[in-house]
């Protein structure tokens, strides 16, 4: 069996940095130690000197920035060279009187010879009126994607939760296909929610997934990280 036909693999981090509020050295430490492709990071920097505060981030992480950041509302994709970034686009979810903005971004990557793959990331509102319709939107991009999708995203809610069954529709969610969906996200200080979905296209395939709870990974935000191992299917 040839590489192409095993898959081309992938190392994803989905990290709600919690605007980077805790331990950063700690923050930095365990996404180094994850060795990932790509991280997408809910709460990145949004507001004053962003794009500097993005780029170090990304450098603290030792990778770069692809897209997101204040366009998409402080979503942020960062990948390792071993990606090459094609195309790139930022969605804001209609304004709720009230509410926080919310919003997306998404990045059509190339890894390997010709792996070919969208991978997109967002953070629905803690609004259980509001976050519906957030989700749907999200998904209309999801499923428009013209390459497989890598969606993650802090959905504010359970699996049970019907935003995060129009999110999830179509797609594999990564924790149930390693059985590992008693595994909670958040918080760090009281682990009880598995709020912090990674769902991909059926055409990738799901090898690892882990929740990483260390001591480290308490310190360095409210949210713990999902890591998840993948094998990409070659586009030629």
């Amino acid at each position: 069996m040839t590489a192409g036909d095993a898959g081309v693999p992938l190392r994803v981090v989905s990290y709600n940095i919690h605007s980077q509020r805790d331990d950063t050295a700690a923050l930095a430490a365990v996404v180094r130690e994850a060795k990932p492709d790509v991280v997408v990071v809910q709460e990145g920097p949004r507001r004053f000197r962003w794009r500097q505060r993005s780029a170090a981030l990304a450098e603290s992480f030792g990778l770069v920035v692809a897209a997101g950041g204040l366009p998409a509302l402080g979503n942020l994709l960062l990948t390792s060279l071993r990606v090459r970034v094609t195309a790139t686009r930022c969605q804001r979810f209609p304004l709720t009187p009230g509410r926080h903005l919310r919003g997306a971004a998404y990045a059509e990557c190339v890894v390997g010879r010709d792996a070919r793959f969208t991978l997109a990331g967002s953070h629905l509102s803690t609004d259980p009126v509001e976050r519906p319709g957030q989700a749907a939107l999200f998904k209309r991009e999801l499923d428009a994607a013209a390459t497989p999708v890598i969606a993650a995203a802090d959905l504010n809610e359970e699996p049970a939760g019907p935003a995060w069954a129009t999110v999830a529709r179509g797609l594999t969610d990564a924790a149930v296909a390693m059985d590992r969906a008693d595994r909670p996200t958040y918080s760090c200080a009281n682990p009880r929610r598995r709020i912090d979905a990674l769902l991909v296209d059926p055409r990738i395939t799901v090898v690892g997934y882990d929740v990483v709870d260390t001591p480290q990974t308490r310190r360095a935000s409210d949210h713990f990280p999902v890591l998840v191992d993948l094998l990409l299917p070659a586009s030629g």
